[in-house]
């Protein structure tokens, strides 16, 4: 009896994963399928591979091929102050009370190449807040963590970082924040001192710090339910007691094992505060 081809896909992809696993140990075995074919699918593009057998091949007997391919797994699209009612909410509501603290820890989870970096930071810049935050940016991807740390980004994206700043209640110039260099857009090197950039997988690893804020925005689409309550979890157990949870605008923890452990604080953007 022939098995559907969707069936025999799936089951190359996990064998794939488990193989990515075992001999990196990078977890992508949580991921949702959905997303997983479509970016396998690109790996076989980008890799010139047949079938996810001929890339797995590829892939265990050359660690080079596996760092294109972990560009393709990991990939994220994101720019500067997406979604400005996000960060409309968190300067008018979240800010005030991020005031009271002595020190100020934000968590950017799954950071990818910096965009919801440099936004935070900017922000609390303009708020006055810069000097006494630690930002820690997290990403399994050590190719998305170095664009994040060099902070360069193409010109024709600008008009759009700039739109969204302004509308993000944007209180200075945001070429204030810049200067033309290599090609690109540089941000300031005093953005990022304050910046702690770091390897941290969402799927293995554990709590690193007490923080009053987590951004993770446009990553659980990805996960499984499963892995959905294992990161939701680590959020949690970072979090001070009310600290504040950001995530995509499409995204909600309702579905998680770790949703009565939150509450949503507005329903125009996914806000939530820990109980």
């Amino acid at each position: 009896m022939t098995e559907p081809p969707t069936l025999v896909l799936d089951l190359e992809i996990r064998l794939l994963l488990e193989a990515i696993y075992q001999r990196f140990h990078y977890d992508f075995r949580g991921y949702s399928m959905p997303s997983l074919r479509r970016r396998i699918a690109a790996a076989m593009d980008r890799t010139k591979s047949a079938s996810v057998s001929e890339l797995q091949g590829k892939i265990l007997h050359s660690p080079e091929m596996f760092a294109q391919v972990l560009d393709v797994l990991t990939v994220q699209v994101s720019d500067m102050f997406r979604d400005p009612p996000f960060f409309l909410y968190f300067r008018e509501r979240i800010v005030p009370e991020l005031r009271t603290y002595p020190s100020i820890r934000i968590w950017v989870a799954g950071c990818s190449s910096g965009e919801e970096v440099y936004s935070f930071a900017i922000l609390l810049r303009e708020e006055g807040l810069l000097d006494k935050t630690t930002l820690y940016a997290t990403d399994i991807s050590a190719d998305a963590l170095a664009r994040a740390k060099a902070g360069i980004y193409a010109l024709d994206r600008l008009q759009t970082f700039t739109d969204n700043h302004a509308r993000a209640g944007g209180r200075s110039s945001l070429s204030a924040h810049y200067a033309a260099a290599y090609g690109g857009a540089i941000f300031d090197g005093s953005l990022r001192s304050n910046v702690v950039f770091a390897d941290h997988s969402l799927s293995t690893d554990s709590i690193f710090a007490e923080v009053q804020v987590v951004s993770c925005r446009n990553v659980l689409i990805y996960f499984d339910r499963e892995l959905q309550s294992r990161a939701v979890g680590l959020f949690g157990g970072a979090l001070s007691r009310r600290g504040f949870l950001g995530l995509g605008a499409k995204e909600s923890i309702e579905f998680t094992t770790e949703a009565g452990k939150f509450k949503r604080i507005e329903p125009e953007c996914t806000w939530y505060q820990r109980a």
